[in-house]
């Protein structure tokens, strides 16, 4: 069970984009709007699709929130129930989670995507997702190459190569296409010894520690994903390294049930990436996406999806089957941005609040590998985070900084 009772009384408050020049105001304001119009310039969308994408961007930020007017949609009766507390209230007062959730399920809704007809289960955002591998397919040849390189050395020890692997599946978490498109020219990146330079808190030790210790190794570890394209590649080139030495025997990614936030990985995105891996001319992509279809056809790497990725709902509720299915699993991945917001509950923590203050509430153990592009962060040591004030402005949302968390109940 959530143990919320654990959690601190009275919790911090959630962010809004209400709180004028901050990154949730500019998001709900600049980012939000630029995102649907995008949309419409990379997709032909029919005249009647075009015109409720527009009206959907003309609501930000002063539109009132309505509820969800999708009658063939599988979510619409949850959502509505999300929305109910929310009703008539604009864009900058609800919280900022509940509203880039919220802009993104009604950009689904605009498009069709639930409806019968030419727009179901289109994802608007196809064509990004899709140059998310084209754009990126040296750095893919390159990644899958020190792959090769920690598997084939084996004369170092197992816990130096997989703090490597999880140092490259952290740093993928930058490629973020809702944040910068696929070829945009001012993405952050770190040259390989830049990386662990930037990192925030290093919990690597400890969980490496943790699963080298395991009796057998671990039986099962979970997998939340975050974005498709070059970051997926990634966490599936970490899951092939942990399957491969045998440190877990099963892998269970999470994806998306249907497309949000530009660049969330669904289901589908999962098989395309393997099948682009799998038939490129590079000898070594080529043959990882082999070994990992084989290991998908085999059950030792599982896809599963759940509404609840796509909900505005907060960590601490996590619905029954979700946690009944965690409880099996040694180590819940929590990839990227969006899943660090969604396990601390988007508030305003104090940026020194211990781990087990804020995630005190799980009953299992979480990996956190991010890339900070939020205000939310927790478990950085006292004067850590106004000494990177005065180093950095806008250190928590560049895309330049990152943490590897750890915590066990």
């Amino acid at each position: 069970m959530i143990r919320k009772e654990l959690l601190p009384n009275p919790l911090p408050e959630p962010l809004r984009g209400a709180e004028i020049g901050s990154f949730a105001h500019h998001t709900i304001t600049v980012r939000l709007p630029a995102i649907g119009l995008r949309v419409l310039q990379e997709n032909e969308f029919a005249l009647p699709v075009q015109e409720k994408v527009q009206r959907l961007v003309a609501e930000l930020p002063s539109g009132k929130v309505r509820l969800l007017d999708d009658s063939a949609a599988p979510d619409r009766a949850a959502w509505n129930h999300y929305l109910q507390p929310y009703l008539g209230m604009d864009w900058l007062q609800i919280p900022w989670f509940l509203a880039e959730t919220y802009f993104y399920r009604r950009l689904l809704e605009a498009t069709g995507y639930f409806q019968p007809g030419v727009n179901f289960m289109r994802d608007p955002y196809a064509w990004q997702k899709q140059q998310g591998l084209v754009k990126f397919d040296e750095q893919i040849r390159l990644a899958c190459s020190r792959l090769q390189m920690d598997l084939d050395n084996v004369s170092q020890p197992l816990e130096t190569r997989l703090a490597r692997r999880l140092l490259a599946n952290l740093w993928g978490n930058q490629v973020d296409l809702s944040m910068w498109p696929a070829g945009q020219a001012n993405r952050p990146d770190h040259p390989e010894e830049a990386q662990r330079r930037h990192l925030l808190s290093d919990h690597t030790l400890a969980v490496s520690h943790d699963l080298l210790n395991r009796q057998s190794h671990a039986r099962r570890v979970d997998l939340i994903l975050d974005n498709a394209g070059l970051e997926l590649v990634q966490d599936l080139l970490l899951c092939d390294f942990l399957l491969e030495t045998d440190l877990v025997q099963v892998i269970c990614l999470h994806a998306k049930p249907h497309p949000t936030f530009v660049s969330d990985a669904m289901p589908s995105d999962i098989h395309q990436t393997l099948a682009y891996l799998a038939a490129s001319e590079d000898s070594l992509v080529n043959r990882v996406g082999l070994r990992l279809q084989e290991r998908l056809a085999a059950g030792l790497l599982k896809v599963h999806d759940h509404f609840y990725w796509t909900s505005p709902l907060p960590g601490w509720e996590l619905p029954d089957d979700l946690i009944r299915d965690f409880r099996a699993s040694a180590l819940l991945i929590s990839k990227g941005d969006a899943n660090y917001r969604r396990f601390l509950g988007d508030r305003h923590w104090a940026f020194d609040t211990p781990l087990e203050t804020a995630l005190g509430y799980l009953p299992f153990a979480w990996l956190g590998l991010r890339v900070s592009k939020s205000p939310v962060m927790v478990a950085l040591k006292p004067g850590k985070a106004e000494e990177l004030d005065a180093q950095e402005a806008g250190w928590l949302t560049n895309g330049r900084w990152g943490v590897i968390q750890f915590y066990r109940p």
